[in-house]
Parts: structure tokens; sequence; C-alpha cells
């Protein structure tokens, strides 16, 4: 596989742009059909986009987090599915950046230059709760490991060249292992029968005796022992999926309303677009996604300051920021992806049109972690001072 590589911020922002232009034409048609995009991946890794957090010794473009971030609002407000199979891409890639000694990260930058794909194997189903992880890595007598668990909601495993499994040690320490996606007792089930994302093919991932040498194997749990950025940019990047969508349901509505609705009878006027309740309408949902994404810039500037300068304050600053960002987006996209059908009209319920699927991505994507949580944890900072914790979920 080769891939172009991208040399700066401007040109990563161009590459996107263009990008979520050509995957916008078929986003509707994919997710009624459930057609994965294997196709449309291969254009992503080809574009250089999923190697931009590669820092610069290495010869990435080691971009900007408000870069990345607008990255992916720009891919989410096309096609939502799409922009949610690298999330834990580059969630993974900074574990590597963390973690990784010279040798491995020498070995992964150069996979990722050549538009190699990170998936994931993280969340479990059944146990306790999200954190108890069960998946075990067994050391061998060789100094490799013997990998076994059961993996759910395995975002990109299916399209991955590399599947990052989160496990524990004998130690009951947490670490990610590096599995080549044809490993031998690795499997990938295409089983996601989610009501939105459809295309993300969020399945299992079964781990049956897959050896795993050791220096595919990077301490996680050291990630937690100091001020973090981890958390913060992992939902920051789900704060962007759920602005994109916001803002391509409304852009889809407005389309519909200009070109496709009638003005209600009692309005007096010509056209839809012209009905003075209609206009009311679009100006509270266009401020909504106008505080999203407003909330988004922030955010991303307050990780962008921790990363030059971590510690345990501008950690805690930066997490703050990006819950706010993604309780706002969360909302704005369910909100304005509801509201698409209140003011296009009956007509834009008809199934052919396929217009629910952004309230179906919406509803789908916000179910990852509950925002109320996320409240509680800025209220007391705002309270009390009480910084949140460094559990890599916020």
């Amino acid at each position: 596989m080769s891939a172009h590589v991208i040399a700066d911020d401007a040109e990563a922002l161009a590459v996107a742009a263009l990008l979520a232009e050509e995957l916008r034409a078929g986003a509707s048609a994919r997710d009624a059909e459930r057609r994965l995009p294997g196709e449309e991946l291969d254009r992503l890794s080809a574009s250089g986009l999923l190697a931009v957090t590669v820092p610069a010794e290495h010869g990435g473009a080691d971009v900007s987090v408000p870069t990345l971030a607008e990255i992916f609002r720009l891919l989410a407000s096309a096609d939502a599915s799409l922009a949610q199979i690298p999330q834990s891409h580059f969630a993974y890639v900074n574990v590597i950046c963390r973690q990784g000694d010279d040798e491995q990260r020498k070995f992964f930058f150069a996979e990722l230059l050549a538009g190699r794909r990170f998936g994931n194997a993280q969340s479990e189903a059944g146990t306790k709760h999200v954190q108890d992880i069960r998946t075990r890595l067994h050391p061998q007598g060789n100094g490799s490991y013997r990998l076994d668990g059961v993996k759910h909601y395995s975002t990109g495993a299916l399209f991955a060249d590399w599947i990052p499994v989160l496990a524990r040690a004998e130690d009951d320490n947490l670490h990610v292992a590096y599995v080549p996606r044809d490993a031998p007792g690795l499997t990938v089930i295409d089983d996601w029968d989610g009501l939105g994302q459809r295309t993300t093919a969020s399945g299992t991932v079964r781990l049956e005796d897959v050896e795993v040498p050791a220096d595919r194997v990077l301490p996680h749990h050291l990630t937690f022992e100091g001020p973090q950025l981890h958390g913060a940019v992992a939902q920051l990047l789900h704060a962007a999926i759920d602005a994109g969508i916001a803002g391509g349901a409304l852009a889809e509505a407005a389309e519909f309303v200009r070109t496709k609705s009638r003005p209600w009878f009692e309005s007096g006027v010509e056209t839809a677009a012209e009905d003075p309740l209609l206009i009311q309408r679009f100006g509270e949902l266009a401020i909504q996604v106008r505080a999203s994404e407003a909330l988004l810039r922030e955010a991303a500037r307050a990780v962008e300051a921790a990363r030059a300068d971590l510690t345990d304050d501008s950690a805690a600053e930066a997490s703050i920021a990006v819950a706010a960002a993604k309780v706002q987006a969360a909302q704005a996209a369910l909100d304005v992806a509801s509201a698409l059908f209140e003011v296009s009209g009956t007509r834009s319920s008809l199934n052919s049109l396929n217009l629910h699927r952004h309230w179906r991505d919406a509803r789908t994507h916000t179910l990852h972690d509950p925002t109320r949580w996320k409240i509680q944890h800025i209220g007391r900072y705002v309270l009390n001072g009480t910084r949140p914790p460094r559990h890599g979920l916020l």
C-alpha cells in the first residue's frame, strides 16, 4: 500500500474538505444498502489523512489538535459512519506516541505513512462495566504473549491492517497489543446491526490463543499515572463527529426546504424558504450548530495548549473543555437531526429519501458514553475545583 504524505495543517484541511465532498455523494446509498465502505476507506488511506499525527521527526505532518478535530467534523458532515471508523485509529496512534519505545515508534509510524489502518478491539459486552476488561495476555517462555478474549463494538477492525487489543496482563495492568488483522486465531465478525452508523461494521472480534510478540505490546496503564490527554483527544473526536452530523443534517434540511418543501397555506408566501416561522426555526437550529462548532474549536485549542505544557491543571482544563463540547455537540446532533423532519414536512419522512439516517447516526453515536456524567464533572470542577478523573473517557 502507498499513500500520499501530507506536509502541513493547511494541506490536511484541504484534502479533508475535498474527500468529504467526494464521500457525500454516495453516503445515503451506502447507508440504505448497508454497503461497507472498503473502497472509500482505501481512498482515505491513500489521501494521507490517517498519518497526519505522525511526529515531524518521523516524516509526518504532526498537525495541531484543532486541525485533527476539523478533519473529523468535515468527514462526519458527509458520512458519519465513515468518520467514526478512524476515531479509534487516532486514539491508538496516541498510545504509540506516548508509550512506544524508539523502535516501536519507527516501525508503526512507517506503517501509518504507508497508509496502514488501525482498527480496535476494546469494548466487551456482558461485563460489570466498561472498564471491566477480561481479555488476557498470557506470557510465554520465549518472551511473547498469548491473547484470549472476545471484543464487541470493534469499529474499524474489519477494515484494519492492525487491530489494537485492550487486554490485562497477569498483574491486571492494562496493555495494548497491536495484532495483524490476519493473525492466526483472530476472527473479525461483521455482526453489527445498529439502527444507525450502519456501515461502521462495529462487530465482534474473537481472540483464541493469538500469539503476540513482546515488542507489539505497549503498557497502556502508564498513560494514566500522570497528567494525560488520551481521553481528551478521543472524546474531542467524538464531539467533532457529533458536530459534523448536526451541520450535515442542517445543510440537507435547508436544501430540502429550498427545493422540495411547500409553504404552509396560511403563511401567504410563495415558497417554503420564505415562511417566517421556518426562517425562525432555521435560525434557532443554526445557533445550536454554531455553538457546537465554537465549543469544539475552543476545546481543541485547550487540548493543544495542554499538549504544549502538560500539567495536572492544563490537562484538567482540556478535559473539561472537551466535556462541554461533547455535551453541546451531542445535543445539537440529536436536535437538528430530529428537527429536519419538522421543518421539511411530510415528504421528508419517506423511507426512500433516507433523510432519517442523520437522526439514526446521531442517536447511535451519542450513546458512546453518557453526557450526564460529563455534566457532573463540569459542575464539580466549576463549583469545587475538583479535577476530572484520569480514566481516559473524559
